[in-house]
């Protein structure tokens, strides 16, 4: 079946880093959110290695001067080979560390039926007591975010940074957000709160339900 959607994707580059680029398409579709006039398909950096290394470098360029202390990278929506790559680079002496092995932790959290963010027994030891730095594919009204940042805190962990592929946020919960792309690099980026939407006002059906894994057509 044609997926339509793969067929208007659109390349874009960074605009620090032209060696990082992503994929979007322009149209109406729905996160948990928002409605957004863009889907921004990540996977690239997500799935192939020698891009998800070139985003880690970039990335590391990015996190110097802006966060010291890393012990254990979170990785959401599925970055766990991009925060592989941007643990080695961390590594390379730039960063603070306090694991006793130097080497970092990199990890991913389960989300339970309520939505709430936790870790097994044998995975709490990478979050209490260590420097958490926090990888997201997109994020765009920051409430996974912040849910994330409380489970951190739970576990005894600190935030020490947020990072992400793609942010329309400068913050969270006073944490400024350090991303590859913002919505800069995609002219006309907006999102709406759903009751706002000008879209759905123009009855303009939903292309798709999005996420930082992908979309699902309705």
């Amino acid at each position: 079946m044609t997926d339509k959607i793969q067929e208007r994707m659109t390349k874009f580059y960074s605009g620090d880093d032209r060696s990082v680029t992503i994929n979007a398409v322009q149209g109406h579709f729905a996160t948990s959110n928002s409605h957004i006039n863009y889907y921004i398909d990540v996977t690239r950096l997500k799935v192939r290695a020698k891009e998800a290394e070139n985003a880690a470098a970039s990335l590391r360029s990015k996190l110097l001067h802006q966060v010291e202390d890393v012990d254990t990278i979170v990785c959401l929506d599925g970055t766990e080979v991009l925060g592989g790559f941007l643990a080695q680079e961390l590594e390379k002496g730039s960063f603070h560390m306090t694991n006793k092995h130097d080497t970092m932790y990199i990890i991913t959290p389960e989300e339970n039926s309520i939505h709430q963010f936790m870790f097994r027994q044998n995975n709490r030891l990478a979050i209490e007591g260590k420097n958490v730095l926090i990888l997201a594919a997109t994020l765009t009204t920051g409430e996974t975010m912040k849910r994330m940042m409380e489970c951190v805190s739970y576990y005894g962990g600190r935030v020490s940074g947020v990072t992400s592929i793609f942010s329309t946020m400068k913050e969270v919960n006073g944490q400024r957000i350090i991303s590859l792309f913002t919505e800069n690099d995609l002219p006309g980026y907006t999102a709406y709160h759903p009751s706002e939407c000008p879209f759905c006002a123009k009855k303009i059906p939903i292309e798709a339900v999005v996420n930082g894994y992908g979309y699902s057509t309705l």
